[in-house]
């Protein structure tokens, strides 16, 4: 039986980004019986209006085999200690017995690519020379600190940049250092160990 897991994020670029990580991690951890749906997209902006999350659930329930939903938004100005808790319970009420996930990188997911910016260097642009900053998750402009950081004028383009960054950027180092993506990559090996388990 296909089980399948759907994301749903804001961007054109986390489209692409946020399954290509998945299944990175997927292929890592070696659960090979279940499958990354096509995302639904919802602006960040509209996920604090009553039923606009419930309404991208409810349209992630209708894709087909879905078993589980991860939802990655930026957390922006917002405290994702607050706000996440608050997603989680809105998705849950709508999603009843479907696994689901919130995480919210602070305050960008390129916060990620920040806090382990030496397995980046040389790739992209980025210059052989950078190491990552104490507590990056703090940086409000991840998108410019990455452009600051890159060689021959180059600026840093989110949808280019963002799946290739996504590809090669070194797991174990954003681990230690951002607490955001430590909660991506417990809650879906958590959700993928057991949909893995009951499709056995």
């Amino acid at each position: 039986m296909t089980i399948s897991i759907i994301p749903i994020v804001e961007g054109q670029s986390e489209v692409e980004s946020v399954p290509l990580l998945m299944r990175r991690l997927q292929n890592d951890w070696r659960i090979f019986n279940l499958e990354i749906g096509k995302p639904v997209r919802v602006k960040r902006y509209q996920v604090v209006r009553e039923e606009e999350l419930e309404r991208r659930v409810t349209l992630a329930m209708s894709r087909p085999n879905c078993h589980a939903i991860v939802i990655v938004l930026d957390a922006d100005d917002d405290c994702p200690k607050n706000l996440a808790p608050q997603l989680l319970s809105r998705a849950r009420s709508v999603a009843r017995d479907i696994l689901v996930s919130v995480v919210m990188p602070k305050s960008e997911l390129e916060s990620w690519f920040v806090g382990s910016i030496e397995s980046l260097c040389g790739k992209r642009g980025i210059s052989v020379s950078v190491s990552s900053p104490e507590n990056p998750e703090d940086i409000r402009g991840a998108k410019g600190f990455l452009t600051n950081v890159m060689e021959s004028q180059r600026h840093y383009i989110e949808t280019a940049d963002q799946p290739a960054l996504a590809t090669v950027f070194n797991i174990d180092q954003a681990y230690r250092n951002c607490r955001s993506f430590r909660k991506f990559y417990k809650d879906l090996c958590g959700i993928m160990n057991q949909l893995s388990q009951e499709n056995a």
